[in-house]
């Protein structure tokens, strides 16, 4: 008989802005599998056991927890932010569409979480007021030229754009090269949001305009957001500033 498997977000890292749901499915599952740092966000009881796994390891570490399903246990998948979004719930399901038959008979239970962009806009006011896109910066899974014509395609459209894994060690260029790319189809005043770790103790939020947006402020746990045209600041003295898209469209203000 087939056991259930989980698939949960913790959200950005604050306890606090885990779901009710997901935590209702730690409590349930007797493993769980994940990236350690994600794992470490929870406080498992006694016969709980984790499976840590690499951070590039996704289709491994799905098809381990969708087996151990198979045979009975009720398993968890743990994901950071939204389990949806650039995250374990795609894997999940990758690894059911290429596996043995018996993974398709899994009970699949996926819940939402709050991704990164969701907390960093929140911690500005409404920068995601308006039509916006969430773009990965990372190349490991499609090709750089790709990443590229996303890009102009979303600025050019005017939609507020969310960058995901926008730098790393091994990708040191990308941001930089992003950054270049949409100073000839935005504003030079456009704000640029980059929020880390957003409701954590070590959160830093720092805003800058496009013209001198730097990608050194940026590191992988960053999500950077990019306005729009429309995008507006609010100076409020004694307070920071507020930044929110307009529900509605004013006009093409290039």
């Amino acid at each position: 008989m087939s056991g259930r498997l989980f698939v949960i977000g913790t959200g950005p890292g604050n306890p606090e802005q885990m779901t009710p749901e997901a935590r209702a499915a730690v409590e349930a599952a007797t493993d769980f599998f994940g990236y350690g740092p994600y794992l470490d966000r929870l406080t498992l009881r006694a016969g709980q056991a984790r499976h840590v796994s690499d951070n590039r390891e996704e289709l491994d570490r799905a098809g381990a927890a969708l087996t151990m399903a198979a045979n009975g246990a009720d398993v968890c998948v743990v994901s950071g932010g939204d389990p949806g979004v650039f995250a374990m719930a795609a894997a999940v399901c990758e690894a059911i569409d290429n596996g043995p038959a018996e993974w398709r008979g899994v009970d699949l239970v996926v819940l939402p979480g709050i991704t990164a962009m969701l907390a960093v806009a929140a911690r500005v006011g409404a920068p995601l007021g308006h039509d916006f896109c969430a773009i990965s910066l990372s190349d490991n899974l499609k090709p750089w030229p790709v990443i590229e014509n996303r890009l102009e395609l979303a600025a050019r459209a005017g939609f507020v754009i969310a960058l995901y894994n926008p730098i790393s060690k091994a990708r040191p260029w990308q941001l930089s090269s992003a950054f270049d790319l949409l100073r000839r189809h935005l504003p030079q005043a456009t704000p640029v949001i980059f929020g880390r770790a957003a409701g954590r103790p070590d959160e830093r939020i720092i805003v800058r305009l496009l013209e001198t947006a730097d990608a050194n402020i940026a590191d992988m746990a960053t999500c950077v957001i990019i306005g729009s045209p429309e995008t507006r600041v609010i100076t409020r003295k004694g307070q920071a500033d507020l930044i929110y898209t307009p529900r509605f469209m004013a006009g093409d203000k290039r």
